[in-house]
């Protein structure tokens, strides 16, 4: 007899019961193990990049089986917003998918036809051979597909930051991620990510999202921007990431313990 499974809720229905800002962080390294540590770490989130990381299928599918057993969001983000690259992740068994560089409604729709099957998208049918239907192992996979994926969008550019409104109110665009550091340089303000106008350029999309009924969330890895954020509204904050906490934590074991040594280590040039 074979095993009936139930896929987990989405990253849109964990938006839509939660009664609270959802806070999560990136899994940059690579490596299942440090996914495994962070999705016990009693954060909602943890977002698998495969944009700035050096990741490839092998390993975002390792990570999202490291991370199953615990009660986290795993969301992935792909590379760039490419059909095959989608439908490769989605068979993979990503059911949150993040897209980075989101500037238009055309784009916004793009991407959602490519993570549903015909007729209402582009995504190509290989459920029985994949892990997202668990090799045929959920009930009604292809029937109901479209209900077990969730689709974010990024708004980085300046376009996209014009475009919020009407991107936020897509059909199928579960939730919108502002990028501050990306939208900075497209405004001309590089690495201002805290700057006023880019600030006040986030909560522009925060309030366009909650106009549409769509979540909007933000990277935010200062505490006291994110608190300003997640009382502007935002439904979730990403508050950190695997590499950044490993690197401010082992400067601080060396400035604790070795300090301005003269025998320190000289700083690597590159």
């Amino acid at each position: 007899m074979p095993i009936r499974l139930e896929p987990a809720p989405t990253f849109a229905d964990r938006l839509r019961s939660a009664e609270r800002t959802l806070f999560g962080m990136w899994s940059c390294g690579g490596s299942p193990l440090v996914a495994e540590i962070c999705a016990g770490s009693g954060l909602d989130i943890v977002l698998i990049d495969g944009e700035h990381s050096p990741v490839g299928l092998e390993s975002i599918l390792a990570q999202l089986q490291a991370v199953a057993p615990y009660p986290v969001v795993p969301i992935v983000r792909a590379p760039y917003g490419d059909t095959v690259v989608l439908k490769q992740l989605l068979d993979l068994g990503a059911q949150n998918i993040l897209v980075p560089m989101v500037d238009s409604v055309a784009q916004a729709e793009a991407m959602v036809r490519a993570v549903r099957y015909p007729p209402q998208g582009v995504r190509g049918v290989g459920s029985a051979l994949a892990r997202s239907s668990r090799w045929s192992r959920i009930p009604d996979y292809l029937a109901r597909a479209g209900e077990l994926v969730s689709l974010t969008v990024q708004i980085e550019t300046v376009d996209a930051l014009n475009a919020a409104a009407d991107i936020a109110a897509v059909d199928g665009v579960d939730a919108l991620l502002v990028g501050p550091a990306d939208l900075a340089a497209s405004m001309g303000l590089l690495g201002q990510q805290n700057h006023p106008d880019v600030v006040a350029a986030v909560e522009r999309v925060i309030a366009a999202g909650l106009a549409a009924g769509t979540p909007v969330g933000v990277n935010a890895f200062d505490p006291d921007t994110a608190d300003r954020y997640a009382a502007a509204g935002a439904s979730y904050l990403l508050v950190g990431a695997d590499v950044t906490l490993l690197a401010r934590a082992s400067e601080a074991l060396a400035d604790r313990f070795i300090g301005d040594s003269p025998d320190a280590p000289a700083a690597a040039s590159y």
